[in-house]
This record gives structure tokens, sequence and C-alpha cells, in this order.
């Protein structure tokens, strides 16, 4: 088959990859035009623009709708994963057999910009993919392929979508090979749930909460929008962190050195906090930053 791939994380590039060496024909990439970002806001380019330059790919970054139309109307498939773009159900009708996208969650939960993410913040010991075909909805159309696997208990978003990236290179595999044989994929079915986007006021940790519950909530906000609190005034990031066993005496939002460990108070059990980043500081161990901070006597973050 003839394919386009529309698409703009990292997360697609192991999809990209086997594309490229498959018997399939990789005709084109469509991302998203280059953007400003850092402190100069000078324009870069999306990592999937990146890999289809340096693999000699047809790039195309369209401004709006109808360039994407003119760059499917040679392709029999358009495969998105991550877009950033809803395309319209005129848009999807154009290629011979339509659009599917990769998307990385077990339809219909976690429909949305933020799957991963949403899915270790619940608590969740398992994720998976979906191939299915785009209709008018959001994350609703019918499933050609569906792969279970895992969360183990450590994983933080990044790392459980590095994994599911390349997961989702076989679930693609099983897709064309339906979608070539003539199988009709099948209507959604079970309880659906939404997936938003995470607003970085929503990473902002409330030490009132169960232990368990705020550790969740570091390992899914990771590395973006990253969880935070406020120690002395500023924002304190923390990166990695875990649930501790020993229950010392401590306020919610409390911090102690306690043996070698930078704890933290909780509702009910105490965190123990393992890398932060300070505020204009790059990110370091916990126990380190403690010792520079020498923290008062029941200083609490909050």
């Amino acid at each position: 088959m003839r394919i386009a791939v529309a698409a703009t994380p990292e997360v697609a590039l192991p999809a990209l990859h086997w594309l490229q060496t498959s018997e399939h024909d990789l005709v084109r990439i469509i991302s998203q035009p280059d953007k400003p970002s850092g402190r100069g806001q000078e324009r870069h380019a999306s990592p999937v623009s990146n890999w289809a330059m340096a693999n000699s790919v047809d790039l195309v970054r369209p401004e709006i709708v109808g360039e994407i139309d003119a760059a499917i109307a040679d392709v029999d498939l358009l495969i998105t994963i991550g877009y950033g773009r809803i395309l319209p159900p005129t848009t999807i009708s154009i290629p011979k057999f339509g659009c599917i996208n990769l998307h990385f969650s077990l339809l219909p939960k976690y429909r949305g910009a933020a799957p991963v993410q949403r899915a270790i913040e619940a608590g969740e010991t398992q994720s998976g993919v979906t191939v299915f075909a785009l209709d008018a909805g959001m994350d609703t159309g019918p499933i050609y392929t569906s792969i279970t696997t895992p969360i183990e208990p450590t994983m933080r978003s990044f790392e459980l979508l590095d994994k599911l990236s390349h997961i989702g290179v076989d679930a693609l595999k099983q897709a064309l090979l339906e979608i070539e044989k003539g199988t009709q994929p099948i209507p959604q079915t079970g309880e659906s749930s939404l997936a938003a986007k995470i607003t970085r006021e929503e990473a902002r940790l409330d030490w009132s909460l169960p232990a368990h519950s705020l550790v969740n909530k570091i390992r899914a906000f990771y590395p973006q929008p990253q969880a935070w609190t406020l120690f002395r005034g500023q924002p304190l990031k923390i990166s990695s962190a875990r649930v501790s066993d020993v229950v010392p005496d401590l306020q919610q939002g409390e911090l102690r050195i306690f043996g070698s460990d930078c704890v933290i108070g909780t509702l009910d059990k105490v965190i123990i906090l393992e890398r932060v980043t300070p505020a204009g500081k790059k990110e370091m161990s916990a126990l380190d930053w403690s010792r520079g901070a020498r923290f008062e006597d029941a200083e609490r973050c909050g």
C-alpha cells in the first residue's frame, strides 16, 4: 500500500522506522508546522519532521486542512499517531482505505490527549495500544487490533510511552494485514473515559492526599508538565518518588531527613523523594538538595 503518516511526537518514530523498511511504500510524512520554544522562542521542527528530513521522506507541514487533503490525494491509507489535529470526515474519506490511528490506550478507556498519563495517575496496572479507523468522533472509531501490556509499578509516563511505541508497531502490522484482507473493524464496546490534557496547575501536589495517589501523579506527570510543589515560596519539581513503609510522625507536607532519605508527609504514609529540580537549578538527588536546603523544624511544602 501507498501510505502517508500524520504524526508529530517522538513516540511515532518506531512505527516510521518499520514502515520505511516494510513492503509498504511510505510516500509522505505530514507533521505540525515548526513551533517556537525555549527562552529565545526560536522555531523548532517536530521530532517527526526531523526524522522525515533525515530519512529523505517527502515532508509536508500544513497550515490548513486543504493542504492535508492535497497531501493524501495519492495514497491508499493515512496513519495518524499523535498528530495533534482532528481531521474532518471529508479528509478521512480521501484515501482508498480511509484513515487509521495508533492510540496509546485500550479503547474505549482513556480517549483523548493524555491516555498514558491518565492511566498511570489512576493507578492502572495495565495499558496497551489500539489501532482503529478514524471517524468524526474523538478516538471513537471501530477497532482493527489492540494489544495489552502491564504497567510496571515504578514506570513513569515517558517509560510507558516508549514501551507502547514499540508494541504499536506490532499492532500496526496486524491492522494493515486486516485492511488488505478486507476485514471490517469492530465497534468499540465497554465503559469509556476521557484523558484530558494535563495543566500545570493540575500537576501541583496536594499533600493532604494519600501517598500512593501522590506518587502516581509524580510518575504520570514526568517529564511534562512535571509534578511540583512550593518550597519557601519557589516551585520545586519532583521527578521521582516512592511510598515508604516506615511511618515517621510528619504533618502533611512536612519535610525531614530520615536516615538516608528525604521524606515528606501525606494524608497517611510518607513519601521518599528521590529526584527533584529546585527553582533555577538542574535536576538532582533529593537527599543532596535537602542537605543544602537545611530544613527548619517542621518546615513544609505546599
